[in-house]
């Protein structure tokens, strides 16, 4: 097993576990709640691993078995936050990290137990993969507090389109697990118990997978779901065809001598408990 690498800053804790990475959320004072440091801690861990295929799954939960209440509400009503080049940045930030996550270059697996709210909604919106507790909590309560989810919104229009998005951002309604699940938000439904090994099991998915493969496999569905098949077949010849004479050259030589490809580390990493 690969020895779990830790750092912690004043917001999260990261430990990498060979090609895996588990980020937490870690303001159990404030139910995880995203500050300003928080978002900006975020961003900075997402940036410095875009051009990083040794990092190939990042695994974002938070602490105390809560995942985040949304933004936090005591920092954004103090009188250092109310001015206009304060809630600017603070709204430009929080989007710059929500395009971060979306489009890295890693699988990225969310893990909700307690609450999601607010901009908690919105980190499960960019994730890959979304797994949640029966009893975990969603909802976009914006507009209990006379405002609106207007950062978050194109990535839960993304994730859960027109219909679903306007009945829970017009009223603010919360959805369990089963709930997300069934309207399209998160994937997976698992008891507590059993969240750890399907956590496993997606991470063992993705290590048999390309990591440049997965790279450009991301940036190519993001791509062409806004395009006209004729506006995007060049794109796809092109991606089909690079992938081929690169990563795909080693996998299917493996396929053919009935081996794993040289991706496939040889150790698995420690799923966190």
């Amino acid at each position: 097993m690969y020895a779990p690498i830790k750092q912690t800053t004043e917001t999260l804790i990261i430990e990498r576990s060979g090609p895996v990475a588990f980020v937490i959320l870690d303001r159990p004072h404030a139910r995880n709640a995203m500050n300003v440091k928080m978002i900006e801690e975020l961003t900075d861990f997402f940036t410095s691993i875009r051009d990083d295929r040794t990092v190939r799954g990042v695994v974002l939960r938070g602490a105390n078995e809560t995942f985040c209440a949304g933004a936090d509400i005591k920092e954004m009503a103090h009188p250092e936050s109310q001015t206009r080049d304060a809630q600017l940045a603070y709204a430009e930030a929080l989007d710059d990290l929500l395009i971060a996550v979306q489009y890295a270059p890693q699988v990225v697996i969310v893990v909700v137990e307690g609450v999601a709210m607010g901009g908690g909604f919105g980190l499960v919106c960019v994730s890959d993969v979304a797994i949640a507790a029966p009893d975990a909590v969603f909802a976009m309560p914006e507009v209990r507090l006379g405002i609106a989810p207007s950062m978050i919104s194109p990535f839960v229009l993304q994730r859960i389109g027109l219909s679903q998005a306007r009945r829970l951002a017009l009223t603010g309604r919360k959805l369990n697990g089963f709930g997300a699940q069934e309207v399209g938000l998160i994937h997976e439904v698992a008891l507590d118990e059993d969240i750890e090994t399907l956590v496993e099991e997606v991470v063992s998915d993705l290590l048999l997978a390309s990591p440049d493969a997965i790279a450009e496999t991301k940036a190519l569905l993001f791509a062409v779901s806004g395009q006209a098949l004729q506006e995007s077949r060049s794109l796809r010849v092109d991606t089909l065809n690079r992938l081929r004479n690169s990563s795909g050259v080693e996998g299917m030589a493996a396929f053919k001598e009935k081996r794993k490809p040289n991706w496939v580390p040889e150790e698995a990493p420690q799923v966190r408990e």
